[in-house]
């Protein structure tokens, strides 16, 4: 399936069609590289993954957070459908709606998202910047509808109109220019493609959000040592965020405590689940990491992201809050 799907690739920089080397390799696995039409450019696979970005950049840090947290947010492993909730609910799309389409996942991060498109029978294309990617091919290692590139969103190495669906989730508020990102997709649909992407909504309540005041500090520290003060700090703080939502107006007061829970926020909409504390503690971990690290983190208002849609030509535009601010729209 990878090998049918490697016809969509074109070399990011000059547009030309891309070729295993050396010829006779039957698979990613066995390739050592794509090599550009002309020969004039080349790119490496390693561990079966092409590379069209250098190994380190601006998301280092979600590399570091996607193979440590790698199975975390697995709705095939966690046994919650917490992904699969956000998916479809972002998305607005059905299982029917992918079923043997061609489906581009912008910012794959672990491949939590992509779990639930191929599981629904799409072909999915993952890219990611940064080294997540592997976690991504350990996860879906047993997926022959899924192929997984590293790449860079901004300069992506497809054929202009590839997919039928393309949808970016948490991606784009984490990249230099959102709105240059944002852009960069639909050129990438076919007509009647739909597009799917969210943000963080910024207002006047974003402001209260711990992460905000404490990455005037965190961004200035090393992602290590970060970790290693959440390990510590997660187990202690955890169980107040937990008793704060006891008391009256609790869960408002919850949101501007300095350790996420998203656990508690997904049982206060589906009931109890059975997971162990130690694995709320994960949970906790990943997403308080996640607020930290992050390079860049641009919140954006519904305004905003309604003109990126109309620029970009889009019809029938929906712009509505369902966790983060989601924009739909159809080429």
């Amino acid at each position: 399936m990878n090998l049918m799907l490697l016809d969509l690739l074109r070399c990011p920089a000059t547009g030309e069609k891309l070729s295993l080397k050396p010829e006779s390799a039957k698979s990613l696995d066995a390739a050592k590289s794509l090599v550009a039409s002309s020969g004039n450019k080349e790119y490496p696979i390693v561990e079966g993954i092409p590379r069209f970005v250098p190994s380190q950049n601006y998301s280092d840090s979600f590399g570091v957070q996607w193979n440590l947290f790698r199975e975390t947010q697995l709705d095939s492993r966690s046994g919650i459908d917490a992904s699969a909730d956000r998916f479809w609910t972002a998305t607005g799309w059905s299982p029917n709606d992918l079923r043997g389409k061609v489906v581009l996942d912008a910012g794959c991060g672990a491949g939590r998202f992509a779990e639930i498109a191929a599981g629904a029978g799409a072909l999915v294309v993952c890219i990611d910047f940064s080294s997540a990617v592997s976690a991504t091919k350990q996860n879906l290692a047993d997926q022959h509808n899924v192929l997984i590139l590293q790449a860079n969103i901004n300069n992506l190495p497809f054929a202009s109109g590839s997919f039928d669906y393309i949808y970016s989730l948490g991606v784009l508020q984490h990249t230099p220019d959102p709105q240059q990102s944002f852009k960069s997709l639909p050129e990438f649909l076919k007509p009647g493609g739909h597009l799917c992407a969210d943000f963080y909504e910024k207002s006047w309540r974003s402001l209260l959000h711990p992460k905000y005041w404490l990455r005037h500090i965190t961004t200035r520290m090393s992602d290590k040592v970060i970790l290693r003060l959440l390990k510590v700090l997660i187990p202690i703080l955890y169980p107040i965020g937990r008793l704060i939502t006891l008391l009256p107006m609790g869960s408002k007061l919850r949101k501007i405590f300095p350790v996420a829970d998203p656990i508690y926020f997904y049982e206060r909409r589906f009931g109890k689940t059975s997971l162990s504390y130690k694995v709320r503690l994960q949970w906790s971990l990943l997403d308080t990491y996640d607020w930290l690290t992050p390079s860049h983190d641009n919140p954006q208002t519904r305004q905003a992201v309604s003109e990126w849609a109309m620029d970009a030509d889009l019809k029938k535009v929906e712009i509505e809050n369902a966790g983060h601010l989601v924009v739909r729209g159809v080429r």
